[in-house]
């Protein structure tokens, strides 16, 4: 196993490198890959990680079709044509920083905070995420960016709630009695957890999936409760009333180890198992079984993942969620209680790697990623701050993946933006930019990873030299920290020397190459006797903020909103296709073919009246703009649901769209997230 300076493999060698998934997936991979002549020629996962046991996703499995893709930018390239053509002439990299560097600097001069990064999880890697990147806007005095896009809404409740993002070890699932997947296609998007659930139910634990959508996970389960979207928070609550009204609360670990019971307890009784149906287009007895298998099935442990909370009241759904397990005390065992992100349990020592020091008492504006297609039309104001005037984008793809994206393309259009996109390929973003750096894979740097689905650091060796003329993310902005005047040491710190800062000295790099990952020193219950990492100890259940599901202002659900259902009377969810990864691997060819082109799921009952026949074109549209897709007419979408699989690129769906046309840029209720599930349209047969 080759540790330190892989990349220097020379010819007539073969080795297998250490290496970790850097991709937004909760299950943060083990690698092994194999490098034959220099050339990486297979990746596979490492059999000895507990996690990953030597199994890898399609996507991953792709990995080297990715990386050596003919259409790889490995040059810097800038703009010769008009924005969103994609027509670029290659330029030397001397040409570019010393053009960009003077642009910014002119920028900053007026005011830094015109200068905006956007960035988000094109790599989960805590150097080349956010570290030289941070330290450079921070000494730059940039905007700040609030990352906002897929997570922050259940990240934030979970923290209200438990004090943490932390959970239970996915290992211990294998012992539960009862698993509730909730808001989650674990088969597609948390494969080794589907594996461990796998396990209980061999050895007679019962799983129900909870989710609007029949997907592959939802069909392999004993049963799947197919709720409107939008009203998890309601059934949380129905399942309370049932625990008080039959009795079966842990009333000592309540006593003990929560607080602000009383308050919740009575909401939760008028939330009576009616009531509770009607609101989530279930039935009385499916809420009622369902709360007796909890009370009843012990342990009984819930995967709860981010799709339900992408909903206008997502972030208190994810709250009352967090307290069942306490109700019941499945916390006392290891195989109870619930998992949304593990994030919390790593000591990432945050302040080392990204130095806030440097913004030396400065407070720039803090802009949201889930707002930038307004943020980048709005004119210089006293509330708002200076007209964006740059944008650096690493790590993500907005004019594909954020919200009402007829916005973003007009806010990436204009003219007066000057924008450097720092990129594998030339995606819809960087077919707007007027400087596209190249930027390397996970297979030609360092990287050190922590992880949301389980409780292990990882370390990832570069397996290969950098292809053509890319170049890490580090290294990039020392060099253009470098070329603006930006002189302060940890703005020249290399990899190495970032990486060994990561976790505070509590994890080391000797460690993770020993063999590649480190597990966490963690209790098997943590929470067996409370504990949690809240000030007093207790599960939070009534703190502030907390509320009971209602229509709040800007719910496009046709319950909170008759005059627009009346129009658009279908309400819609974009939840991934299975092939793909936010929009990472939408240009793969292997896996692109799998997926075939852009669907649409929907019902029969609704597909019929409309005229509607499956594998036909369809247009998807509201009065934010309209989606041009193909018709799956499936059970796997509930009456009055559509499901828009995504995330396709624009460009390569079908007339230059994606399902992101439709949705809005108002926030869920905590985390100031996205309500990507939160959305009315009406569908037409296409012609």
């Amino acid at each position: 196993m080759q540790g330190p300076g892989a990349s220097a493999i020379p010819h007539g060698r073969t080795a297998v490198v250490r290496g970790a998934c850097p991709h937004d997936c909760p299950d943060t991979c083990a690698l092994r890959v194999t490098v034959v002549d220099g050339r990486a020629i297979k990746v596979q996962g490492d059999p000895d990680h507990p996690p990953t046991h030597g199994a890898l996703c399609r996507k991953v499995s792709a990995y080297p079709e990715r990386t050596y893709h003919p259409e790889r930018v490995l040059q810097p390239l800038k703009r010769v044509g008009p924005k969103g053509s994609g027509r670029f002439e290659r330029v030397s990299w001397d040409e570019a920083l010393a053009d960009i560097a003077a642009r910014l600097s002119a920028i900053a001069a007026r005011d830094p905070q015109a200068i905006v990064p956007y960035s988000y999880a094109g790599t989960m890697g805590l150097v080349q995420g956010e570290s030289l990147a941070a330290r450079f806007f921070h000494a730059l005095g940039a905007s700040r960016l609030d990352r906002t896009i897929c997570a922050s809404a259940g990240s934030e409740a979970l923290a209200l709630t438990y004090g943490g993002k932390v959970g239970m070890h996915v290992e211990h699932f294998a012992e539960s009695r009862l698993i509730l997947i909730w808001g989650s296609n674990s088969i597609a998007s948390n494969l080794h957890f589907w594996s461990v659930a796998q396990q209980a139910k061999r050895n007679g634990a019962k799983l129900v999936c909870i989710d609007p959508r029949r997907t592959e996970t939802a069909e392999k389960c004993h049963q799947h409760l197919q709720l409107l979207p939008g009203t998890d928070g309601a059934l949380a609550l129905g399942l309370m009333h049932e625990l008080i009204v039959h009795d079966w609360l842990d009333h000592d670990y309540v006593a003990r180890h929560t607080e602000g019971w009383p308050a919740l307890r009575e909401e939760a009784l008028a939330w009576t198992p009616e009531r509770t149906a009607a609101v989530c287009g279930l039935t009385a007895d499916e809420v009622r079984q369902l709360a007796r298998d909890y009370a009843t099935l012990a342990p009984a442990a819930i995967r709860l993942n981010y799709g339900m909370q992408r909903t206008r009241g997502g972030g208190n759904a994810v709250r009352l969620i967090a307290v069942l397990p306490c109700l019941v005390g499945a916390w006392r065992h290891r195989a109870g209680g619930l998992l949304l992100s593990s994030s919390g349990w790593f000591p990432v020592d945050r302040a080392a790697l990204q130095r806030p020091d440097l913004l030396g008492g400065r407070e720039p504006r803090i802009l949201n990623m889930s707002t930038i297609g307004a943020d980048l039309l709005r004119e210089a104001s006293p509330g708002f701050g200076p007209r964006i005037e740059a944008l650096v984008v690493y790590n993500s793809n907005p004019v594909a993946v954020a919200p009402q994206s007829p916005q973003v393309v007009q806010g990436f259009a204009r003219e007066d933006l000057f924008t450097v996109v720092l990129e594998h390929f030339l995606t819809d973003t960087a077919d707007h930019a007027d400087y596209v750096l190249p930027a390397t894979t996970q297979l030609e740097h360092l990287d050190v990873h922590a992880s949301y689905g389980h409780t292990y650091a990882l370390l990832n060796e570069p397996a290969i030299a950098p292809l053509g003329e890319a170049r890490p993310n580090t290294q990039i902005f020392r060099e253009l920290a470098a070329r603006m005047g930006l002189d302060h040491p940890a703005l020249r710190e290399d990899d190495e020397t970032v990486a060994a800062q990561a976790f505070g000295g509590r994890i080391t790099l000797q460690e993770l190459r020993a063999r590649g990952w480190v597990k966490l020193p963690l209790p098997e219950a943590p929470f067996a006797e409370g504990g949690f990492p809240t000030p007093s100890g207790r599960c939070r259940i009534a703190a502030p903020g907390l509320e009971a599901p209602r229509h709040l202002p800007g719910h496009e659900s046709p319950a909170a909103a008759p005059e627009l259902a009346a129009r658009y009377p279908l309400a819609m969810i974009s939840p991934p296709a299975r092939n793909f990864l936010n929009s990472t691997f939408v240009n793969v060819r292997s896996l692109r073919d799998i997926e075939g082109e852009p669907v649409l799921e929907i019902h029969p009952q609704d597909a019929a009246p409309r005229g509607i026949e499956d594998g036909r074109p369809v247009r998807v549209h509201n009065d934010r703009g309209e989606y041009w897709c193909i018709a799956r007419v499936s059970e796997r979408a509930r009456p009055g649901v559509v499901n828009g699989l995504g995330i396709w690129w624009r460009k390569l769906g079908l007339r230059g769209t994606n399902v992101n046309e439709l949705t809005h840029q108002r926030l869920t209720d905590i985390g100031r997230a996205p309500c990507f599930y939160d959305v009315l349209v009406e569908v037409e047969a296409g012609a």
